[in-house]
């Protein structure tokens, strides 16, 4: 398989898991949205500004995050995000789900 294919597969990959991602990282605590992507990125996650913010629109508007604004010490407040109690129901069915994946693909790759 050529290079330039095998990282559009994980580009995909992680495409497809970013949402998943995003929530567990939010189970933490609040999240501002620049640490998000720090967060991501040391996880190999790699994510743009641009990518996130429709992301993260997205999420809020399906009721799984909300936000609030805090005075920032330097510079404009900041909007931080939150799971919200339907957000942790998600994370939990997407946690089964992830299981889920997991099993099938080990039990493909040892079959």
């Amino acid at each position: 398989m050529a290079d330039s294919n095998v990282e559009n597969i994980k580009s995909q990959m992680r495409k497809g898991v970013l949402e998943y991602c995003i929530l567990g990282l939010l189970k933490r605590g609040d999240y501002y949205a620049t640490t998000l992507i720090a967060d991501l990125k040391e996880a190999d996650m790699i994510v743009v500004e641009g990518t996130l913010y429709p992301l993260l629109t997205r999420l809020k508007n399906q009721g799984l995050l909300s936000y609030r604004w805090e005075e920032s010490p330097q510079g404009p407040p900041r909007k931080y995000y939150a799971l919200t109690e339907k957000g942790y129901e998600a994370l939990a069915d997407m946690d089964a789900a992830w299981n889920g994946v997991i099993q099938s693909i080990e039990y493909i790759k040892n079959r």
